[in-house]
This record gives C-alpha cells, sequence and structure tokens, in this order.
C-alpha cells in the first residue's frame, strides 16, 4: 500500500508554483501649476499710501489745532502764525521782527514749503492786527534776487505802512545788494553797518549758448516755431543767427525793470525824508550815477542818501522805538507750526527738464532768461 504523505514528485517548472503578488502600479504623479502670485507688492503699497494719507490729513488738522483756531476758513493765514518773544519779558509793546536772508524767489517753492514772499505777507499781516505791535524790524541779508518776488515785497512793506501808520525799520546785514537793497527802499528808516555790501542797482538777465559745443559733438537742434521771436535767448543757435530786433526787446525788458527800481529808490527814499526830517537823509542829487550796477559800502551808501544810519541791529531797534514812540518795546517774531501735510507732495514731486543753475548755499534756482534783481558776481 503506497503510503499517501510521502514526498511528492515535483511539478513542472513553471506549473503548480505560488506565483508571487503582482506590484501595484506607480503613483500618478501630477506637475503643480506654477504658484501665481498676486499683487501683494501693490496692496503694500496702496497700504503705505494709505498711512501716509491720513498723516497728510491729520498733519493739516494739527496744523490749525495748534493754533487754536477753527477750521471756518474765515481766518486768515497770518492767524495762524506762532508768535515767539525773542527779547523782553514784560507787559511793554512791540516791534515785530522779520527776517529776509537769502535768495528772494517766488517762482519755485518746495514741496511743502512757503516761499519768503509768502511768509513775510502773513507775518506783516499779523504786525497789522496786532494793534501792540508799534513797529516793524526788518532784518535783511540778501543779495536779491527774482524781479517780480522784490517788488511784490516792496509793495507789501509799502502798503503796511500806508494802512496801519507803523514805520518799518530796515537793518541791512553783511549784503543786502540790488533785490535786497530794492525791498528796503520803500522803508521809513535804514541802518546799516558800514562795512555792509549793498547797491548793485540793476537788473540783469542771462543765458548760456552751447551752439558751439553742439557742432563740436555733431549734434544739429530741429526746431519748430510759431513765430521768430519764439525761441528767444535759445542757446542752440549760433550768435550771428540771433536778430538785432531781439536784442533790442531783451534789453527794453531790461530797460523797464530798471526804471521800476529807480522809481522804488526816488519814491521811498523822499517819502522817508519827508516823514523824518532834518533826522534823515534824504539822496544825493547825483545818486543815479552810482545805480549803475555796482556796489557800495555802507558808507558809500550813508553819504549818498541810500540809507539814513549808521549802526547795527540794537541801533535800529533803538530808531525803531523811537519812531513808535515808546520807551521798552518786547521783541517778537512770527514763525509757522510745523505741518506734515508736505509728504506726499515730495513723494509726488518730478523732476522737470529744466536748466537750473545754483549759485553755492543760496537757496532756490537761478534760471536762465529770467530777469533778477541780483548781485551775483560770476553770473
Amino acid at each position: 500500500m503506497t503510503d499517501a504523505t510521502g514526498p511528492q514528485p515535483s511539478p513542472p517548472d513553471g506549473q503548480g508554483a505560488a506565483k508571487p503578488p503582482p506590484l501595484p502600479p506607480p503613483p500618478i504623479v501630477y506637475a503643480q501649476p506654477p504658484v501665481i502670485r498676486t499683487g501683494r507688492g501693490w496692496k503694500y503699497l496702496a497700504l503705505i499710501l494709505l498711512v501716509l494719507l491720513v498723516i497728510s490729513t491729520a498733519g493739516d488738522w494739527f496744523f490749525w489745532m495748534d493754533t487754536g483756531l477753527p477750521l471756518d476758513g474765515e481766518h486768515h493765514p497770518a492767524d495762524a502764525l506762532k508768535e515767539r518773544v525773542v527779547l523782553g519779558r514784560s507787559d511793554a509793546p512791540k516791534v515785530a521782527l522779520v527776517d529776509l536772508q537769502g535768495l528772494i524767489w517766488g517762482s519755485y517753492v518746495p514741496a511743502g514749503d512757503i516761499g519768503p514772499v509768502t511768509l513775510l505777507r502773513w507775518q506783516l499781516e499779523r504786525a497789522a492786527r496786532d494793534e501792540d505791535v508799534r513797529a516793524v524790524l526788518l532784518r535783511i541779508d540778501s543779495p536779491g534776487g527774482e524781479v517780480l518776488a522784490a517788488d511784490d515785497i516792496s509793495r507789501a512793506i509799502s502798503d503796511f505802512q500806508d494802512r496801519t501808520g507803523k514805520p518799518v525799520v530796515a537793518v541791512l546785514g553783511g549784503v543786502a545788494a540790488s533785490g535786497g537793497y530794492y525791498v528796503a527802499a520803500p522803508c521809513r528808516w535804514i541802518v546799516a553797518n558800514s562795512l555792509t555790501l549793498t547797491g548793485s542797482i540793476g537788473v540783469i538777465v542771462s543765458s548760456y549758448n552751447y551752439r558751439g559745443l553742439l557742432d563740436k559733438v555733431g549734434v544739429r537742434p530741429v526746431v519748430f516755431k510759431s513765430g521768430r521771436f519764439k525761441n528767444m535767448l535759445s542757446g542752440s543757435r549760433a550768435p550771428e543767427e540771433i536778430p538785432p530786433e531781439e536784442a533790442r526787446m531783451l534789453q527794453a525788458l531790461v530797460d523797464d525793470a530798471f526804471k521800476r527800481f529807480k522809481e522804488v529808490i526816488q519814491q521811498g527814499r523822499t517819502k522817508a525824508a519827508r516823514a523824518n526830517g532834518d533826522s534823515g537823509r534824504p539822496l544825493a542829487d547825483n545818486w543815479e550815477e552810482y545805480a549803475d550796477g555796482r556796489i557800495l559800502t555802507g558808507q558809500e551808501a550813508y553819504d549818498l542818501g541810500f540809507i539814513d544810519e549808521l549802526g547795527d541791529f540794537d541801533t535800529a531797534l533803538a530808531r525803531a522805538r523811537q519812531l513808535a514812540g515808546i520807551d521798552t518795546a518786547n521783541v517778537v517774531t512770527y514763525e509757522p507750526p510745523r505741518r506734515f501735510g508736505g509728504f506726499l507732495d515730495l513723494l509726488g514731486e518730478a523732476r522737470t527738464r529744466t536748466v537750473r543753475i545754483e549759485l553755492g548755499s543760496l537757496p532756490g534756482p537761478i534760471e536762465p532768461g529770467r530777469p533778477y534783481f541780483l548781485y551775483a558776481p560770476g553770473l
């Protein structure tokens, strides 16, 4: 009998053997789509601009809240100026000190700033509204500047004296020439140091001709214009291309401004001489001979009647008290409160493609083709 449990014959290869389980299929890997970044940078920029807008609005609000003035639009900007006592601490009457320093300009005012013409007008208006202010002391240290800006200040001073009867005493610093003297001419009294540089009575319009440079580098200007004089003072033209009529027109412009300069001196000094009597200095008969652009010392200006007295700040202050009929006075200044509203203006300020010439440390630009009452050696 055969043993059923005995060894069995091995099956042939490939038949009857246990097969291993099949491997699972590899996972399907899908390529991730590129991540599209949202415009978060623009969102951050918008947020920053929003914050600056809030600061700007709040800054303007604090500008007025700091002055104690209501936001009703009925107050003059001069009311926002902060009064500061710089000399004296009593209840005496006041002498308002107004400073005019550096270049006199009005055409280019940096963002968030107040130009010298506007600020001086506000200061005079504030002095006019304050009954305790009996006189104004105008401290000038300026080589002059733009014709229109200087004339605006001169008219403001003349109008202030006529309207209020309060005298304006000018004290000339190291340099008070050309437009610097122009604004002093209408003042009731003018004081200068014997070494002060003043005078330089005249007008200047300058430009630069760079046609020779263009020819050297092979550049030829192409200009389309509506009239033959539309590109007056253009530096791209050869000197022989400038018609004589153009030179006469420009000289006539200079002569008109110069005529106005002499009128301001004649009217201002004559009016002051009548008011001051024998204590002042009348203009010399030959004063126009010295109105040729030359610089004058304070002593020379005194001898010719361009100023009334030789002295310094204390001399001018004593004269202001005398003309106002007071023995003592507090000297006060008017300063604009700080404001933050110029931030956005600074961000949005664009550079203009104009030629500007900076004169050393003088604030404000000097532009070719613009008339100036200016003492600027080397210009």
